[in-house]
């Protein structure tokens, strides 16, 4: 792995830039662990940048130490443990989602800030997404209501992306250039247009009425043919974002039945009549609670598994009190090993202008990132890549965080703890990485670790808790001591 020092932006700090050379390969299904006898990892030296809450430390290379010959660790050492002849699941990539909130503050910066923002999310000298999620017509995130038919157009003969080109598909084009081969870029309905719908209205819930089944899979399909003729590769769709939330906003209902029964009977069979049965289908998209039902019911139906390529999932949960359900996404990686995991969607909630430093933010989203792939998700997806400085616009007050905020009226970039925090695993590990096996002798520590197609191993450890933790990180018979700061994430390249 080729590493070189740059400047990044106008943070002033010092981040790492990996060559990311390899070729964007199609997802396979998750892998049973499997040991490579015949191959032998032997580490020499490792890289380290941190990220650490109440320092300058943000991504920053913290040089090159030499892992030596392990001990036998004791009880009282705290050790990261790798091994290299484990492997599971492939990487597919990070990334995060151009909704027309996004588009329509991206807008209002200056063109030197539009570069910057677009740089320090998709080059190898920023963060290094490779995965782009949109909505079909229009999501809660940006100024208004909007679908591409007139209503009452059943036929859809006024189909039309119009609305799009305005500010989401510009950003998106400017993106998916700066992406280049390793692209992912994925589309999500909140609701159908009100006339489909048994309460009329896109908002508050409410189910699509079985006579525009037909019509509602022909709008999919539209809206794929559509965004390709404009030169954006469309990977996927899923079928509905969180079908079981009546929301005050765009919103939608599918019993797990009733997705199953619209994907076998309508969505599956109309994209392969379209041409378009590449396309890969994720159910669910919503939150980890539910999510094993939801799979029992569509993955245990084999014309409709067929035409899922897996199942998408939220981290909302815990919004009735409880801790996140990671153990489900397990059972499911191990019920139906051939289908994916993929993370569509997280934010910080409930906007505070004073709250963009907030470390906590950022922790959610490591202790997510480390656990859901340590249960086997392919990808992950954030929600806004960019909101201003109200946590919007949008269109019924759900104001949220992004990793990046804009103050319109300064054409300030306001970079959380959060970018920095996702961009220790999407600036590193490489889209075609296998994850590797890895756990931790204590619970003060988390930990996840991939080995890029290059062969370099790449190892995140957290740590949430208000002390130092020194530790020792073993690799097959190797070991380096090392010492992560409080409320501090790491990368280790070797």
């Amino acid at each position: 792995m080729m590493i070189k020092k740059i400047i990044f932006g106008l943070t002033g700090i010092l981040l790492a830039s990996c060559a990311n050379d390899i070729d964007s390969t199609k997802t396979t299904a998750n892998t049973e662990s499997k040991t490579k006898n015949s191959e032998v990892f032997t580490p020499t030296q490792a890289t380290l940048y941190t990220t650490a809450e109440n320092t300058t430390l943000r991504l920053s290379n913290q040089g090159v130490s030499t892992f030596t010959e392990a001990t036998q660790p004791l009880e009282t050492d705290i050790a990261v443990f790798v091994n290299p002849n484990k492997s599971f699941q492939s990487f597919i990539g990070i990334g995060g989602a151009i909704t027309d909130a996004s588009a329509e503050v991206f807008a209002k910066l200056s063109a030197d800030k539009q570069n910057e923002l677009l740089n320090a999310y998709y080059s190898e000298d920023g963060i290094n997404y490779n995965i782009i999620r949109t909505s079909i017509h229009s999501s809660d995130f940006g100024s208004e209501s909007f679908t591409y038919i007139e209503e009452g157009d059943a036929d859809l003969n006024t189909f039309s992306i119009e609305a799009d080109r305005k500010f989401r598909i510009p950003m998106i084009k400017r993106a998916t250039g700066l992406i280049g081969d390793d692209l992912m870029f994925y589309a999500s309905p909140w609701s159908p247009p009100a006339f489909m719908k048994t309460n009329k209205n896109m908002l508050q819930g409410g189910k699509l009425l079985p006579e525009y089944n037909q019509n509602w899979a022909n709008y999919y399909v539209k809206f794929i043919e559509a965004y390709e003729a404009e030169g954006i590769p469309v990977w996927g769709v899923t079928l509905q974002n969180e079908p079981m939330a009546t929301q005050r906003w765009e919103s939608c209902i599918y019993t797990a039945e009733e997705e199953r029964d619209f994907l076998k009977n309508y969505l599956g069979p109309t994209f392969e009549k379209a041409g378009l049965g590449d396309k890969n289908i994720v159910v669910w998209d919503h939150n980890r609670d539910l999510i094993s039902h939801r799979a029992n019911v569509i993955f245990e139906d084999p014309e409709a598994s067929k035409y899922a390529w897996g199942i998408g999932f939220h981290w909302y949960e815990t919004w009735t009190g409880g801790d996140a359900k990671y153990d489900n996404l397990g059972s499911i990686n191990e019920s139906f090993p051939d289908k994916n995991l993929l993370f569509t969607e997280g934010c910080q909630e409930k906007f505070d202008a004073t709250a963009y430093q907030r470390w906590s933010n950022a922790e959610r989203y490591g202790n997510s990132m480390i656990n859901d792939f340590n249960h086997g998700t392919v990808g992950w997806t954030d929600w806004n890549i960019l909101l201003d400085h109200t946590g919007g616009p949008n269109h019924v007050q759900n104001f949220c965080f992004a990793p990046i905020h804009a103050d319109t009226r300064t054409n300030e970039l306001i970079y959380t703890p959060t970018y920095y925090y996702i961009g220790h695993f999407s600036k590193f590990i490489q889209p075609g990485a296998k994850r590797i096996s890895t756990t931790t002798s204590r619970s003060t520590i988390e930990s996840t670790s991939f080995q890029n197609p290059d062969g370099k191993i790449v190892t995140v450890v957290m740590n949430k808790t208000e002390a130092p933790i020194d530790y020792k990180l073993i690799v097959g018979t190797h070991e380096i001591k090392y010492k992560i700061l409080p409320h501090a994430i790491q990368s280790l390249i070797y």
